[in-house]
């Protein structure tokens, strides 16, 4: 049996060790899960550092980024002398490859979920759960591991955590059957466009948070991860009280089912950073609920150019199977032919077999069309960006905001 890997140090520095960090990972829900448990431990009345794909919030209030280990360190020593001792931090596949796992230690990591993405970077998807499990293997002894107990994986990545490393589990309905008996479960989990309602399954910790958790964040998979903040949150030993206000008060993440638009006389809008077939499945299930019986869901979206393109055919068929309405459209075609990429994606809604498919490669006419078919009930989702303000064609990204072209749109 291979000796376990050396358990990391933190630098020698009188600001590092007393720092307790939280490492969250996965393919889906790393910003907004990491974004809850930052704001449920303000909400504790501890600074904070919160540290995400995008960008750097101190006890709430934004830092030029960085993208090194050396600025990743500053940010935490600078952090450390306004008074935080708590770090939050999404950790990238990218980073954990890199050995950030090895280089800082994290206190308790926690595993929202795991599909294909980033094997352009990883090569296989044995590499890329690897990458995955480095934020585990490296937890220290009595520390403490959340998993999803309704995602496969995460049943590979608990045989690669040491035996001396707490491990509780969540887990959502909307993930499918459960994997592993869950300390913190959802029982159901209702939306609408003014956010999400967890309700609780019975237990001792579901009881001491009230019997629910609300985000403003609008989707099932939200509600999902509120259970891993909240269930990170308690292991960091923060009161049922902090948890709940501070999940509740957590802002949207900027990009990840942001409503642009919304009134009684007016489609509902909403901009996405959803780029896998699952990420896709979650949010025309999302739009799908928020529709309702009448309303129809019209879904703008593409795929990205050298990057995993074994997923275009899923992408395409998780879409042709939730939406009424598929436009196909360049995201960031970088050196390859959107026309191909299209034709893949197309391929992939037919199979879905309910929405009807148009091809527009250019991302602003298919947002105008999107939005000029649509009417009041009806669930506009232009999906793959989210947050981006740029678009990356033929090595050279040129300005573009998906938010901004609805609003010009529609004079808002």
């Amino acid at each position: 049996m291979p000796a376990a890997p050396p358990r990391p140090v933190r630098p020698a520095a009188p600001w590092a060790d007393p720092y307790f960090t939280i490492g969250v990972t996965g393919t889906n829900g790393k910003t907004s899960t990491t974004r809850m448990i930052a704001a449920a431990i303000r909400a504790a009345g501890h600074p904070v550092l919160e540290i995400t794909t995008l960008g750097v919030r101190s006890d709430d209030r934004p830092r030029e980024r960085g993208k090194s280990f050396h600025d990743f360190l500053a940010h935490l020593e600078a952090a450390a002398a306004e008074g935080a001792r708590h770090a939050a931090i999404e950790v990238t596949s990218q980073a954990l490859a890199g050995g950030y796992a090895r280089a800082w230690r994290f206190d308790l990591g926690v595993f929202t979920n795991l599909s294909p993405d980033h094997l352009s970077t990883h090569r296989t998807w044995e590499n890329y759960l690897a990458a995955k499990a480095q934020l585990f293997m490296h937890l220290g002894p009595g520390r403490t591991a959340v998993l999803n107990a309704a995602d496969p994986y995460a049943l590979y990545l608990e045989q690669a955590i040491p035996a001396d490393v707490r491990r509780l589990w969540f887990a959502a309905p909307s993930r499918g059957e459960r994997r592993h008996p869950a300390d913190l479960e959802a029982d159901a989990i209702e939306l609408d466009p003014a956010g999400t309602r967890v309700m609780l399954r019975p237990s001792p910790l579901a009881d001491d948070l009230g019997g629910e958790l609300r985000t403003r964040m609008v989707g099932e998979v939200f509600g999902e991860n509120a259970l891993a903040a909240a269930l990170a949150a308690h292991a960091a030993g923060l009161s049922p009280e902090s948890i709940r206000r501070g999940i509740a008060e957590a802002t949207v993440v900027p990009g990840r089912f942001e409503i642009v638009l919304q009134g009684p006389d007016r489609p509902l809008v909403a901009v996405d950073y959803a780029h896998t077939p699952d990420a896709l499945a979650r949010t025309c299930a999302a739009a799908r609920r928020l529709a309702g019986e009448r309303g129809r869901v019209l879904v703008v979206f593409g795929a990205g150019g050298g990057a995993t393109p074994s997923k275009r055919g899923p992408m395409g068929e998780a879409v042709g199977h939730a939406a009424d309405l598929a436009i196909l459209t360049s995201d960031n075609p970088r050196r390859e032919d959107p026309a191909q990429i299209a034709a893949a994606l197309l391929a992939g809604v037919r199979a879905g077999g309910r929405a009807a498919a148009e091809i527009q490669l250019d991302r602003t006419l298919a947002i105008h069309r999107a939005l000029a078919l649509a009417v009041p009930g009806d669930v506009v989702v232009i999906a793959g960006k989210g947050h981006e303000s740029g678009q990356i064609v033929d090595g050279h990204t040129h300005p573009f905001v998906d938010a901004d072209v609805v609003r010009a749109y529609l004079g808002a």
